[in-house]
């Protein structure tokens, strides 16, 4: 796959994503802004703090591969970006709305649960309920031009899965996260037992109130 991108370079293109849609009205950006965006404290896993010349190394990379701009001229005194990561002209990822919401957020937070995701993507886009955002999480996963999301086992005493993106070129991080929460053969074997064993109890109960009502 060729979305390949380090966790900095991940970071810029997230925060281009997210103030295209959320403030249109500052967009482009210009590097101060972009520092800002990538810096700030609020919706963002982990928090950073990257300079003005990092951001701008990280900006002349992004725009040789082709994921972003620049915009100068027509009244714009300082050199603005915008993004050709997805649903440019040129490029050939394409996304709808809910997907570019639910990328942006994992761009930017990290893996997380399908909850966590339609929470915190609300201001990008608005999910009807629940079964919309697994839908668009499994279209991404699904995608034959991808995959661009996976689905994490779950966690110990958890509920939902979480989920991570696919643009990023370390995959000892997916591994690393997988191994966290995958049960040993031993632990998965004691807790089938257990389970056999709670099934087991409840068929007896269930017979003996059976017989009380039938008596």
């Amino acid at each position: 796959m060729k979305y390949q991108l380090t966790a900095h370079e991940a970071r810029v293109i997230g925060c281009l994503l997210e103030k295209q849609v959320t403030t249109p009205e500052q967009y482009p950006l210009s590097v101060n802004a972009v520092v800002t965006a990538c810096n700030q404290k609020t919706n963002r896993e982990p928090v950073m703090s990257l300079s003005e010349s990092d951001i701008q190394d990280l900006l002349d990379t992004l725009v040789k591969r082709h994921f972003l701009r620049t915009v100068s001229g027509f009244g714009n005194r300082v050199t603005k970006y915008e993004q050709r990561f997805c649903n440019s002209e040129f490029g050939d990822l394409k996304l709808t709305p809910a997907e570019v919401a639910v990328v942006t957020t994992l761009l930017l937070r990290g893996a997380q649960t399908p909850g966590e995701l339609r929470s915190r993507a609300q201001r990008m886009y608005e999910f009807s309920d629940m079964a919309e955002i697994e839908g668009v999480l499994e279209t991404l996963a699904g995608r034959e031009d991808g995959p661009f999301v996976a689905r994490l086992p779950r966690e110990p005493g958890k509920r939902e899965c979480r989920y991570m993106h696919l643009f990023c070129d370390d995959m000892d991080s997916l591994i690393t996260a997988v191994e966290a929460v995958s049960p040993s053969g031993d632990d998965l074997q004691t807790r089938v037992e257990v389970l056999e064993a709670e099934v087991a109890e409840l068929k007896e109960r269930l017979a003996s109130l059976l017989a009380h009502l039938g008596d």
